[in-house]
């Protein structure tokens, strides 16, 4: 492995099962079309369904695990490295797999009192209906993390991911990490990944906080922020201002906020100094599926970061995978790239 270029990411990883259906089986499970709902009891038999009945796919999902898997797709081999609970089950042995063919390495904790989380995708025309079930997703421990075998991987990596959605399961682990990076003068990034983060677990984002070098979100989470931290502002490029120049634990560099704004410029704050740059337009008949277009943008940031590119290079890098991705059926990432890095 090759430390000059390890990225380190951990969330909740879910193994995506997708398939063009038809409208009964939606209205079979009491489905809507675009929709993304939580599994309950009712839904639950859809991926069975889904498996004996549909022709599918199996994408390595989850948020965090998208974006390891789009900064892999520009950086050399054995660059990512991606951690998160699974069950002992088919689907763990079919997530590995769906993540080991994008060049992502994992290293899953392994629950065998529950089964490995799924996503069911179920596609009618241009409309995506998620139905996730998060089970072993859910009961990461800061155990496995200080594990030897996977400690030692986190002194080997020299950037380090964390999703939002991470801090409702264990923000212990996320916050040992943390430390461990501003310790040790390496990087941290984290995404907001959803408004209901800096919402109701506005604590567990305010502890983690000091030690972002790297924040990401989109508009919507930027403004979620905002309004749980009392800052009395509608503007995208001052809260990304704000947040750039919250206190900060490790005073080697300074903090980068990206915020990302789906046709709308795409803003970057380092310590107070905002920045926009267009999104370059992709003609309506060629986009297929905007799902996980942010992780991409992240996916391909962080891959042009680690390699010491310029904020300009790391924005070009993030917007042109998340102009690939919405190109493609799901957060996948095509054979063919037709992008290179400037000097």
């Amino acid at each position: 492995m090759k430390t000059e270029y390890v990225l380190f990411g951990i969330e909740n990883p879910l193994l995506d099962i997708s398939a063009v259906v038809d409208d009964a089986l939606l209205k079979k499970y009491e489905l809507k079309a675009n929709d993304a709902i939580l599994a309950e009891e009712k839904h639950k038999p859809v991926y069975k369904d889904l498996v004996s009945n549909y022709k599918v796919s199996y994408v390595a999902g989850g948020a965090a695990q998208n974006t390891l898997r789009g900064a892999q797709w520009l950086l050399p081999p054995k660059s990512t490295i991606y951690l998160g609970s699974v069950g002992k089950d088919e689907n763990a042995d079919r997530l590995r797999a769906a993540a080991a063919a994008d060049g992502l390495r994992t290293e899953y904790m392994v629950d065998e009192s529950l089964p490995t989380g799924v996503c069911g995708v179920l596609i009618t025309g241009h409309d995506r209906s998620l139905v996730t079930d998060l089970q072993a997703a859910n009961s990461y421990k800061a155990t496995h993390l200080q594990s030897k075998a996977i400690w030692s991987q986190v002194e080997q990596a020299k950037y380090f991911y964390i999703g939002g959605y991470f801090l409702t399961v264990s923000p212990e682990s996320a916050n040992i990490i943390a430390k461990h990076a501003a310790e040790t003068d390496k990087i941290f990034a984290m995404n907001l990944s959803a408004p209901f983060i800096p919402q109701f677990f506005k604590s567990q984002v305010d502890e983690l906080a000091p030690y972002w070098d790297l924040l990401f979100g989109n508009e919507s989470e930027a403004l979620a922020y905002a309004e749980s931290h009392d800052i009395k502002t509608p503007y995208i490029v001052e809260i990304a201002a704000i947040l750039s120049q919250l206190p900060k634990k490790n005073g080697s560099r300074e903090r980068t906020v990206v915020i990302t704004q789906g046709r709308l410029p795409t803003i970057v704050a380092i310590n107070g100094v905002v920045y926009e740059y267009p999104v370059v337009e992709i003609a309506s008949e060629k986009i297929v599926d905007t799902n996980g277009a942010g992780d991409a943008f992240t996916g391909g940031y962080l891959a042009a970061y680690v390699l010491g590119k310029s904020v300009d290079e790391c924005v070009r890098a993030g917007q042109y995978v998340a102009s690939e991705v919405i190109q493609q059926s799901g957060p996948t990432y095509p054979k063919v790239k037709n992008f290179a890095f400037k000097n």
